[in-house]
């Protein structure tokens, strides 16, 4: 009773009421928020906190940016949610808000083109070096339909195209990654395809920000190549996966193009079959499947492994 009464308390103000409806549309900052709302940024952000702490809005920090959603779990989620769906459709001022929207969200998408259009050529010779992404993502999705995923991680992000391929098969899916740029343009990624249900996050793949058995799948695509300790990278992604949950790593098979260490950071040459089955093992995961796509020079190699149902991962305290 106090937690629902504490959320209508919080709700019950005109301008809380258009950030509950504004933030149910996407993440935003508070300074895309006072931009749409025209009003002063310590207004806004007291609005907010009273929200974040009513439990109405989810609140996460990147950097010196904190962004704001409607709140996805907790007792107060799924009230924040009938708040907004309440919020008459033919709302004069809500229609304005959603027009400053929709005119932030297009200079965000303007500035993600301009960072893809310079580094298109960078990502364009790694690719001409291996087999058709296609084919890749056939063997993804095949590898991930045999059974129903409620939560999906993509480590190591980048512009959320494994979030874009699966987005419509999970009822969450979650994308971390390190690099803010690539997180801008995986955010705008996800807004044009109208994937609501799939979020991105800035962070170390080494130490996730969430609990263990968090997740009924994890990928990990063209990543580990640039890992400092892939072993250390695959037991942290074994540690968020639910027993009977699956972990599908995507990468080089071994070989020689040594331009990649210096032009493209890449810290290791491909992985083979077995070193990768033994961290599998060592993270107490069983091998289920390996396929190789071959391309010139570069082979393309798809390891997907389980946790055994009856088998639980080792926990830790939630990252902060």
């Amino acid at each position: 009773m106090d937690t629902l009464l504490k959320g209508l308390r919080a709700a019950a103000e005109p301008t809380r009421l258009r950030l509950l409806a504004l933030c149910a549309h996407g993440e935003l900052t508070v300074s895309e928020l006072t931009q749409i709302l025209a009003q002063s940024q310590p207004r806004v952000s007291r609005h907010l906190k009273l929200l974040a702490e009513a439990g109405l809005l989810d609140r996460f920090q990147e950097g010196t940016h904190a962004f704001f959603r409607l709140a996805e779990s907790g007792t107060t989620a799924e009230f924040a949610r009938v708040l907004v769906d309440s919020i008459p459709a033919d709302d004069r001022l809500l229609a304005l808000d959603l027009e400053r929207l929709e005119a932030i969200k297009k200079t965000r998408a303007e500035a993600a083109a301009a960072y893809f259009r310079e580094n298109a050529a960078r990502w364009d010779k790694i690719r001409s070096l291996y087999v058709d992404e296609a084919e890749v993502e056939r063997v993804v999705i095949d590898r991930l339909s045999e059974q129903p995923i409620d939560d999906l991680l993509d480590i190591g992000t980048g512009t959320a195209r494994i979030l874009e391929l699966l987005g419509d098969r999970v009822q969450r899916g979650v994308g971390i990654d390190q690099s803010r740029e690539m997180i801008a343009v995986a955010r705008a990624n996800l807004e044009a395809a109208g994937l609501r249900n799939c979020v991105v996050r800035h962070g170390d793949m080494y130490q996730l920000p969430w609990p263990s058995a968090a997740f009924d799948a994890v990928t990990l695509h063209l990543v580990l190549h640039y890992a400092e300790v892939p072993a250390d990278a695959i037991a942290e992604a074994a540690r968020v996966l639910r027993p009977g949950g699956r972990l599908v790593i995507v990468d080089f098979a071994p070989h020689e193009v040594e331009s990649l260490r210096d032009e493209h950071a890449h810290r290791r040459l491909g992985f083979a079959d077995d070193e990768v089955e033994a961290w599998y093992g060592k993270a107490g995961l069983a091998t289920k499947d390996i396929t190789h796509l071959k391309g010139d020079p570069l082979t393309v190699s798809v390891w997907s492994a389980g946790r055994p149902a009856g088998r639980a991962p080792r926990s830790r305290e939630r990252l902060q």
